[in-house]
């Protein structure tokens, strides 16, 4: 048995990996924001120091993509700095690091999926913060330091692309999505077994990537969960980025490719579909968070008209 600790454990990843570790019978500590501000380096060392963890995972993180075009020092402290913090703990007590990065450190300008391997060109100011991290990981933990790339996250805890969708289908005559980004629909749940696999299987430090399989357009993925919900497919329309104009640009195509888990013998996340089929139970409970933006709803890359 190992010790973990997770931080960022009251996020939609992070409530799903704490959950996770307890079911298996694991000893896990969570801390959520209010616990823990990953910017204040004395106290990152003292909890890491209190824990004494075998492993942390890294799930705190600034998520606000548009947010951070105007204030990008702040999201670098967190996604940055904060991850520095992090790392510098792990190294002091020998522990191993996991830590969630995500599909936007990539110019999204790809025809293939990206390889774990692909060098980083990020286009927005949430990317290149989160590439920091990513860097300060790979020095600071050569050895024991894992970065894993996900995306288009969906989940039972907070809002997400889902729990709007089911909300619009029951207020709206139609919706309409957008057609033109492709990406692959992930549960957060199976990105938390994906972690999990990934450091009981004793790995090299490195970069890894956990996201559902197949690949589709947020229009895509709205149809699907109409389907689901037994409601008219139609209901759902296809527009343009160039619709609803956003401070940071959306990356066009951010598929990423599997080979580094598959190489070790870990089965890649099942399709996007069916995926979205076996978390449907979960995610379909009314969240009482899941509130909406006036003029339009934000994801991290969707854009969908009410």
């Amino acid at each position: 048995m190992s010790r973990w600790l997770v931080t960022g454990a009251g996020g939609m990843l992070g409530s799903d990996l704490v959950a996770a570790l307890e079911r298996a019978g694991e000893d896990v500590s969570g801390l959520t924001r209010r616990d823990l501000d990953v910017t204040d380096e004395a106290a990152v060392m003292a909890a890491v120091q209190g824990c004494v963890p075998d492993v942390v995972v890294n799930c705190a993180a600034w998520t606000a993509v548009d947010g951070a075009e105007s204030r990008e020092n702040e999201a670098f402290l967190v996604n940055g700095q904060g991850v520095s913090h992090i790392s510098a703990a792990c190294a002091a007590i020998g522990a191993r690091l996991v830590h969630v990065s995500t599909d936007y450190v990539f110019g999204g300008d790809a025809t293939q999926p990206y390889s774990e391997h692909d060098t980083p060109g990020p286009r927005t100011a949430y990317g290149r913060t989160k590439l920091a991290g990513e860097k300060a990981v790979l020095a600071l933990l050569p050895t024991t330091g894992y970065v894993v790339r996900t995306a288009w996250l969906y989940g039972a805890h907070g809002p997400n692309f889902v729990r709007t969708m089911i909300r619009l289908e029951r207020e709206q005559a139609t919706v309409s999505v957008v057609d033109d980004q492709r990406g692959q629909p992930t549960w957060a749940a199976d990105v938390a077994g994906q972690i999990t696999a990934l450091v009981e299987s004793g790995a090299a430090a490195g970069v890894y990537h956990a996201t559902s399989s197949g690949e589709a357009t947020w229009y895509e993925f709205a149809r699907e969960i109409f389907r689901l919900l037994d409601a008219d497919t139609a209901r759902v329309r296809p527009t343009g980025s160039s619709e609803y104009p956003r401070p940071a640009p959306r990356p066009a195509y951010s598929v990423l490719g599997h080979d580094a888990l598959t190489a070790l013998g870990i089965e890649p996340i099942a399709h996007w579909r069916s995926a979205l089929q076996r978390a449907f139970p979960f995610v379909s409970a009314p969240a009482p968070s899941a509130i909406a933006q006036p003029g339009g709803v934000r994801h991290a890359g969707a854009i969908v008209r009410e």
